[in-house]
């Protein structure tokens, strides 16, 4: 199709021409109409100009999301980075950190798990923390809250024992079979289910969640590394590129 002479008078117009000067109240009817009928024939003939448009926006949206979500990482780097009652593996003196809101009986937080360990494995430098994020349910919670009362009552060791119990467990959570787990690990079942529905452990989950809120997270798993928040799904080959990329700024 050939563009039309008031077509390409109209692109080199809006090439060179702030939108804002485009004053359609200072035009009459007749030349508004025409106006319009030309950007839809130069849209017409051009329809990449769309799909380009979208592209931009698109990365300027991005870009804001990662400016918003530096901004709130660093606004909230000390209940994500130093909260004493968070599990810390990998190297606690590591040049950069991970840390995970996980829901031990969410599907995507079961596939990235083995991720995570792959990566923290083959990168020695990875202080990960772990943020219980209890947000389906009652099994959920239930199970964070076992978690969390594992590392009160029996250290880090346990904790980190239990927690991959719970995030590749298949059966339901009743009280039989956390004591089953407990029991497997040679760790005080009685203490643990008795130190679950204390206020310290309410606590931990409540903290956990107002944090989770402040940073506007809504799923699991979402990681924080370094100032960047990468919510869902994440595979090995990703971290490790975000990672690499972290550690050269």
């Amino acid at each position: 199709m050939m563009k039309s002479t008031a077509a390409l008078a109209l692109a080199a117009s809006l090439a060179t021409t702030p939108l804002a000067a485009f004053d359609l109240t200072d035009m009459n009817e007749g030349e508004r109409d025409a106006f319009r009928q030309e950007i839809r024939a130069y849209l017409l003939d051009n329809p990449e100009v769309i799909m380009e448009a979208v592209a931009v926006l698109e990365e300027r949206q991005a870009d804001a999301q990662a400016q918003n979500d530096s901004d709130l990482v660093q606004a909230n780097a000390d209940a994500l980075f130093n909260d004493p009652n968070s599990f810390v593996g990998g190297n606690p003196e590591g040049d950069l950190t991970l840390v995970e809101f996980v829901d031990y009986r969410c599907g995507y937080c079961r596939k990235a798990h083995d991720e995570v360990a792959q990566l923290i494995a083959a990168d020695e430098n990875i202080r990960f923390i772990v943020k219980e994020f209890p947000i389906l349910g009652e099994a959920s919670e239930v199970s964070s809250r076992f978690a969390i009362a594992t590392r009160i009552v029996e250290g880090d060791e346990a904790y980190a024992k239990v927690s991959e119990a719970l995030i590749m467990l298949k059966s339901g959570v009743e009280i039989p079979v956390l004591q089953g787990i407990a029991s497997s690990l040679s760790l005080d079942g009685d203490a643990i289910l008795a130190k679950m529905s204390s206020d310290e452990v309410t606590a931990v989950i409540a903290e956990n969640r107002a944090l989770g809120q402040r940073l506007a997270i809504s799923g699991t798993p979402t990681f924080v590394m370094g100032d960047q928040v990468l919510r869902g799904y994440m595979p090995l080959a990703q971290m490790q590129e975000i990672a690499e990329a972290l550690r050269s700024e």
